[in-house]
């Protein structure tokens, strides 16, 4: 119970705030721990990401992510890790971080939800990584569990690094890590991997290309007219999933770090934006000199 009033007293933007902690006996006789969060307004990443046909559908608009918007909740959620791993008194360890445990407010802002399988690095200090407890008993979820703690290796920031590193991938080719494709060997690491650089417009979300695509027609430039798309936004799709395959690779030391992660992808996000800006000013110069 001790750690759950510290899980509620943890503040940070980018975490869904825990609004109390409870224990009690549930019907069995067993002891029954609880943690009651608040309330966002947008749902879970997993749903904009793979939206699922309603019987309302069409009065609705369709769940659909940009560039833009996905950057910037990658950003939100490595600053919850960075958050957890580096600025709290006793390291916290997410151990579950996946899609539906992001969750979305009125302005899409993202926030890390579920510490129903936290781990507490207490024998830690700002330069330990691990704790001596095992992974033993840590479920987790198929495709974004770490290998090692399938053997049992200690609970680790890397483990929750490695999550990160295939929800970053899977936010940007739209493609879960248990999708059917993944079979005989490959796994989503690999899929991107091997396809860098050369090959990213095959790999992307659907959804990414036609806003590449539009934003072309829109420039009506015909230097940007092959099928490869902006040269800045593949550019930036490329360092995007390289931070992604970075992050996921299979030995835990050889990860990314999470707070340079951040850096990473705030340069990334600081130039989308300014190449946004100067694409606005083209076209008001453009339409300024045809009035």
């Amino acid at each position: 119970m001790a750690e759950c009033e510290a899980l509620r007293n943890i503040r940070h933007r980018n975490l869904v705030k825990v609004l109390t902690a409870c224990s009690s006996i549930d019907y069995q006789g067993h002891d029954f721990k609880a943690l009651v969060y608040e309330f966002l307004g947008n749902g879970n990443l997993d749903e904009w990401l793979h939206p699922t046909p309603r019987t309302n559908e069409a009065l609705e608009e369709p769940k659909k992510l940009s560039l833009l918007q996905r950057l910037n909740i990658a950003i939100d959620v490595a600053s919850a890790l960075d958050y957890l791993h580096y600025r709290c008194q006793t390291p916290i360890v997410h151990c579950d971080l996946k899609p539906s445990n992001v969750l979305l407010d009125d302005e899409m802002i993202g926030h890390v939800g579920d510490f129903g399988l936290a781990r507490f690095l207490h024998d830690a200090t700002k330069d330990c990584s691990t704790n001596q407890s095992s992974s033993i008993g840590v479920r987790g979820t198929v495709g974004y569990t770490p290998p090692e703690y399938g053997m049992g290796n200690e609970v680790s920031i890397y483990g929750d690094v490695y999550s990160y590193g295939i929800l970053l991938l899977e936010m940007f080719t739209g493609k879960r890590p248990t999708n059917s494709i993944f079979q005989e060997g490959l796994n989503l690491h690999d899929f991107v991997k091997v396809a860098l650089p050369e090959r990213i417009i095959d790999i992307v979300d659907p959804i990414l290309l036609w806003e590449i695509q539009e934003e072309e027609t829109r420039m009506n430039d015909t230097r940007h007219e092959d099928r490869n798309g902006s040269p800045k936004i593949q550019e930036c799709l490329i360092l995007i999933l390289g931070i992604g395959v970075a992050c996921s690779t299979e030995f835990p030391r050889e990860r990314m770090n999470i707070s340079a992660v951040v850096v990473e992808l705030q340069k990334i996000q600081q130039n989308i934006l300014r190449t946004s800006t100067q694409r606005q000013r083209q076209r008001l110069q453009t339409t300024g000199a045809q009035g």
